[in-house]
């Protein structure tokens, strides 16, 4: 019996992979159309494939943050990324710590190499990814500020302020962060005493 995919299946957004040859109730195929994601049909071998941490980027945002969180993903995509976007998927107000740690968690647990988060300044959403062991978010606001933290700090999440960049900006931004290094060498000294403080404070296990 072929599987029948429902509008119970659609997800919030990016895309659905499905067997070939599957039945797509109308329902599902509008909402699915109506929320932007994509039904792949794709061979049984290939249905557990899954995009290598280091190609995936975790996307979040709050309803401050939202319209520049869907206006960044073709550039992300141009990029050859794979998007995981944990929210939030409408402009309905939402708590940025909760839309931070979904974020910082992958990173944190190396399912994306990378995560970037947004909300009307940034600043809340960088305080709340960086009490995540491991998380070194950084707030930037042009490309000097992306280079920095990446070459310098190795900063692994990036927090956008909606309300300060126009789109234009918040991509240069992203793009420059996204395709600088981490130089190490007298760097990697620093950010040793980063993690160092870091352990410092951790909470002892229960």
């Amino acid at each position: 019996m072929k599987r029948v995919v429902t509008s119970q299946d659609i997800p919030p957004a990016g895309d659905l992979r499905v067997p070939e040859g599957v039945i797509v109730t109308a329902s599902a195929r509008d909402l699915a159309g109506s929320r932007g994601v994509r039904i792949l049909e794709l061979p049984e071998d290939q249905l557990s494939a899954v995009a290598p941490p280091e190609t995936t980027v975790a996307l979040g945002a709050d309803h401050g943050g939202f319209a520049l969180k869907e206006a960044l993903k073709p550039l992300l995509q141009s990029l050859g990324l794979e998007i995981r976007d944990v929210g939030v998927y409408d402009e309905r107000p939402a708590d940025y710590p909760d839309l931070a740690l979904k974020v910082a968690q992958l990173v944190a647990e190396g399912a994306a190499a990378r995560g970037i988060l947004i909300d009307g300044a940034g600043i809340g959403s960088s305080i709340a990814a960086n009490k995540v062991p491991g998380v070194r978010a950084a707030l930037c606001y042009d490309q000097a500020t992306a280079r920095n933290s990446r070459e310098h700090n190795d900063s692994n999440v990036l927090t956008l302020g909606a309300r300060l960049l126009t789109r234009s900006q918040a991509e240069d931004v992203a793009r420059t962060w996204l395709g600088t290094a981490f130089a190490g060498g007298r760097h990697q000294a620093r950010v040793q005493k980063i993690l160092d403080i870091e352990k410092q404070y951790l909470k002892a296990p229960l």
